[in-house]
């Protein structure tokens, strides 16, 4: 694993899970519980793919799929500790955002890989 990798994976990873999270407390106390998620969403796609533009180094695009099964797990993991067991939402918190979020987590880095290496060769 060399620092870029790192950086990207763990660093950026950590990072968009972390604004998504912040935001949600923030629309905590301004939304119902139910459209939360759908809030945060389009914020989190863009930051996201701002991110992967600009911020991530063109590389193979099977760099890009292991960066969205990096950024998936961590994302799936941190929400289930930090969220589903710490905070214990009423209703529960797997629904349809939630999963929306985990493909477009997953979905964006592929998009956008592939786009990359499309535009390389």
């Amino acid at each position: 694993m060399t620092k870029q990798w790192f950086a990207d994976t763990i660093g950026w990873g950590f990072i968009l899970w972390l604004i998504g999270y912040i935001l949600g407390f923030i629309f905590f106390f301004i939304l119902p519980p139910a459209y939360i998620g759908w809030a945060i969403t389009p914020t989190g796609i863009a930051i996201t793919l701002w991110v992967l533009i600009k911020k991530i180094e063109p590389t193979s695009f099977k760099y890009y799929l292991r960066l969205a099964i990096v950024w998936t797990v961590m994302a799936i993991v941190l929400d289930y500790l930090l969220i589903v067991k710490a905070l214990k939402p009423a209703g529960g918190y797997y629904k349809l955002d939630v999963y929306f979020y985990y493909a477009a987590t997953f979905i964006l880095p592929l998009l956008v890989g592939w786009k990359k290496q499309k535009k390389t060769a």
